[in-house]
């Protein structure tokens, strides 16, 4: 698409966005962030019954014809001789599996779906920085409303909202609504302003003020809380006075860190080594690409206990290079997959990211088997849980866990025929098969439709905020 005619068509769905295109009831009473009307299913009971059942657990593995039993949030029986009770839901057909745990995810800049462009000067930094700095909270709550409603809709019952774009308090406060009155189950790294040079520490007031009090923000135990770190590059090195007390101040709050670092195949080597050598690696630590890393730096990063999560979508459309997937879990490091950011990658289909992955190493090995459909769907589950230390709550599906779950309905045209399950789950699947999310018990959405969140509301939300951010931008 011509420069012109892109300019053209944004500039024209903007304005669809905000007259036009959505009726205009649902124009006349703009969504605010400070609204807290969405109100969460209850917890109850109840049965899916007569389901294929993949449990990611390798002492039940998959279970044809069985149970999942579910009482106040938790997960009661799985199997064919399950206990039932409650609402009864007949699985006839469907795929039970455990939903899917997203790893990391720039959750506030979903408002700027593909809108890295063609050239250097309209590519992903200086998109998010630009428009970044003119955002608003409630910019950030329509943003990541947004991206945590297509979580749901897709599969996810875990996100891991990396919020690089904290400029206050109440930036961070949006955020979190988003996340609370969306019902997921999420994690909130709390981290710096876009713009913020590299010579100034970012402000801990924020940071400071979501732990001392997180009890009012956790939504019951759904939401934790992490810092987004900036670590010791960004375009180029940060000083030790200005990373350092950003890294103390999260290990004196007790809260987990995660970093970019190795992002960039061959272009930022020596970061993972200079981190171990520096002492700001170990289990509470989260490494995100780390593409760029030799076999002594695995062994770090092993040896510290810290976690990896790579998002092949992001890196390759980047140009990053490819993520070192198969590496990484021969030294049984802990890591799980994410979206990164909906500003390169379009949609937020985990699932097309799984697959990705699993191409990726097939691709790098040469050979159709190097990773099996399962693996990859592991990846999404359990591993990912375990990445990001809940796969004793999520991940799989076993008495005493929670109930995070997903029901997979292959009646479409794009599924229609069911031969093996997990390669049919891992390259066919779309939001659109997706019938049916639980999470911690709760049915947020059923016969493919969201139960908590007014759809329509969302997009006019997100749309109208892009709109004003663009008008204080001036950019046409």
């Amino acid at each position: 698409m011509c420069e012109v005619c892109r300019r053209d068509f944004i500039s024209g769905a903007a304005a669809l966005g905000t007259a036009g295109l959505l009726s205009s009831s649902l124009m006349a009473q703009p969504p605010s962030g400070d609204t807290g009307s969405t109100r969460l299913p209850a917890r109850g009971e109840f049965t899916i019954s007569n389901a294929y059942v993949m449990t990611m657990e390798h002492d039940f593995g998959d279970l044809p014809g069985a149970s999942v039993h579910v009482r106040n949030g938790e997960i009661v029986a799985v199997g064919k001789a399950a206990t039932s009770g409650g609402e009864q839901i007949d699985g006839t057909g469907m795929i039970v599996m455990p939903g899917l745990v997203e790893t990391h995810w720039h959750m506030w800049n979903t408002i700027f779906r593909s809108f890295a462009g063609d050239k250097p000067e309209e590519g992903y930094f200086p998109t998010v920085a630009r428009f970044g700095q003119q955002m608003t909270p409630d910019d950030i709550f329509q943003s990541t409303r947004l991206a945590a409603a297509e979580a749901i809709n897709s599969g996810m019952t875990f996100v891991h909202s990396w919020c690089h774009n904290v400029r206050s308090t109440a930036h961070a406060e949006a955020d979190i609504r988003a996340l609370s009155q969306a019902g997921i189950r999420a994690r909130h790294s709390c981290g710096w302003p876009q713009g913020l040079p590299d010579t100034q520490s970012a402000d801990q007031t924020p940071i400071e003020t979501l732990a001392r009090n997180w009890k009012d923000y956790s939504n019951e135990g759904l939401l934790t809380l992490g810092m987004g770190w900036r670590g010791q590059f960004r375009a180029g090195p940060i000083k030790p006075e200005v990373y350092q007390p950003e890294f103390d101040n999260a290990r004196k709050l007790g809260l987990p860190i995660t970093v970019h670092v190795a992002s960039a195949a061959h272009r930022a080597v020596g970061q993972v080594e200079l981190l171990h050598k520096s002492n700001l690696m170990g289990k509470d630590v989260q490494l995100i690409h780390a593409l760029a890393i030799t076999p002594a730096e695995l062994e770090m990063i092993d040896k510290s206990g810290a976690s990896i999560s790579t998002s092949p979508g992001s890196e390759l459309r980047i140009g990053y290079g490819f993520p070192m997937i198969s590496e990484i879990l021969a030294t049984r490091i802990p890591i799980g997959i994410s979206i990164d950011t909906s500003a390169l990658t379009g949609n937020s289909n985990l699932f097309g990211v799984l697959k990705l992955a699993r191409d990726c190493e097939n691709a790098r090995a040469e050979s159709e088997f190097k990773m099996t459909a399962r693996r990859a769907l592991e990846l999404g589950t359990i591993e990912g849980a375990r990445s990001m230390g809940i796969d004793d709550q999520v991940g799989s599906l076993r008495p005493g866990k929670r109930a995070d779950l997903i029901m997979i309905s292959p009646n479409a045209l794009n599924m229609a025929v069911v031969t093996d399950p997990a390669h049919l789950v891992l390259e066919a699947t779309t939001p659109e098969n997706v019938d049916t999310v639980v999470v911690d018990g709760r049915i947020l959405k059923r016969g493919g439709k969201l139960t908590a969140i007014d759809t329509a509301e969302v997009i006019t939300g997100a749309r109208t905020a892009l709109a004003g951010i663009r008008e204080r931008t001036k950019w046409r």
